[in-house]
């Protein structure tokens, strides 16, 4: 299973991402974003970011995180490597459910480690202005979560 793939759309740009619980999804999401913005084995480790966000639901909370993400970026310079995510309540407790059934708050807090983007080292790839909720989907197949969300450049 692949973590995340680029899916080109005319005039944006998307990702499909996969992973074993809602909870790695999102690390996943956060991994290929980044991916998206540079080549984060560029990037030096050096500082750590907290965030906690709340939502209605797993989908809400999947733009929330990836938009405080290009926020950190856009506003800070700042590019995360390793995400240490928890997510509670909703779909995200058990990870079982589907999409945003029910609209039960969903609670993430997660510790990110990165480093500063540095234009003379590091590669410009896409500037992300943010995640939409054009044709966002989070579902379950088989024995993984899906997800496709798609990002306006």
């Amino acid at each position: 299973m692949e973590k995340y793939e680029q899916i080109d759309i005319s005039g944006d740009v998307g990702l499909r991402v996969r992973g074993h619980s809602v909870t790695e999804l999102f690390v996943n999401a956060a991994e290929g974003m980044g991916e998206l913005i540079t080549d984060t084995s560029l990037i030096d480790v050096k500082e750590e970011k907290e965030v906690a966000l709340t939502s209605d639901g797993t989908e809400g909370l999947l733009i929330q995180w990836l938009n405080e993400l290009i926020f950190l970026f856009d506003t800070h310079g700042f590019i995360g490597k390793i995400f240490r995510v928890d997510i509670t309540g909703g779909q995200g407790s058990g990870g079982k459910g589907q999409g945003d059934r029910g609209r039960d708050e969903v609670k993430l807090t997660a510790k990110i480690s990165g480093g500063l983007f540095d234009q003379g080292v590091n590669e410009s790839r896409l500037l992300l202005k943010a995640a939409t909720y054009h044709d966002l989907s989070i579902r379950q197949v088989g024995s993984y979560w899906e997800a496709e969300v798609i990002f306006d450049i």
